[in-house]
């Protein structure tokens, strides 16, 4: 109140509701930006100062939410590839029916899940910069590569105990199961801008997915001598 007796408008020390919104948002808005920065030029080649820009921040706005790249890196991939992964997990928590079906489910998801996207180019950066950045790669493989490897081992391994499956090599199921995919994320952020025979992830899932289910049914004869179950 004034000395007359006049109210007078009270002076609030929070900040506009656009300005809460907007700090609440920046570290979205960081891994946003770090996420297309690495994409464009690499980890090694993409600068602090690229992706503060980026996400229309300063670089000491940035350090708030991220100490350092590798820090930075990490909450890209615990923003984009791990939530696809829970979804995967949560898939087979959840299927009931053939594992062929869940199988089939599994291999079509990730495609749409994926590409389209900067997130597709996360598996051609580390395995760029492994040698160069071992705690990329070493979080890499622990965060994402050996949780994909449980859950797909689990998968073959359900499918054997249910007897739809031939027995095969649970472990290295893994490799056979993924590769098409990883090959599909390579080329899509390499030989893609120049082939004009573009590789379409989703065709090739379904291609993969013929072979693998074929590959896989325990009604099958038994493969030639050497082809399969042989020792070197």
């Amino acid at each position: 109140m004034n000395d007359d007796g006049a109210l007078r408008p009270e002076m609030s020390s929070s900040p506009p509701p656009r300005w809460r919104r907007r700090k609440e948002a920046r570290p979205s808005e960081i891994i946003a930006a770090a996420l297309a920065s690495f994409a464009e030029r690499g980890f090694a080649a993409t600068r602090l100062d690229d992706i503060a820009a980026r996400a229309g921040v300063t670089r000491g706005t940035l350090y708030l939410y991220f100490p350092n790249k590798e820090e930075l890196f990490k909450a890209v991939v615990r923003e984009t590839i791990v939530p696809i992964l829970a979804r995967a997990e949560t898939m087979a928590a959840e299927a009931h029916g053939p594992t062929a079906d869940l199988l089939t489910r599994l291999v079509l998801f990730f495609p749409d899940a994926v590409f389209g996207g900067p997130a597709s180019a996360i598996p051609k950066l580390v395995i760029s910069e492994a040698a160069n950045f071992p705690d990329v790669a070493r979080f890499y493989l622990e965060e994402v590569i050996q949780r994909g490897r449980r859950l797909v081992r689990s998968i073959i391994h359900r499918g054997i105990a249910s007897g739809e499956f031939r027995a095969i090599d649970e472990e290295h199921a893994f490799y056979c199961v993924m590769a098409p995919m990883l090959l599909a994320a390579l080329w899509q952020h390499s030989f893609h801008r120049f082939d004009e025979a573009a590789l379409d992830p989703r065709v090739l899932a379904r291609v993969h997915l013929d072979l693998l289910l074929n590959g896989l049914r325990a009604d099958k004869a038994p493969p030639a001598a050497g082809i399969a179950g042989a020792t070197p």
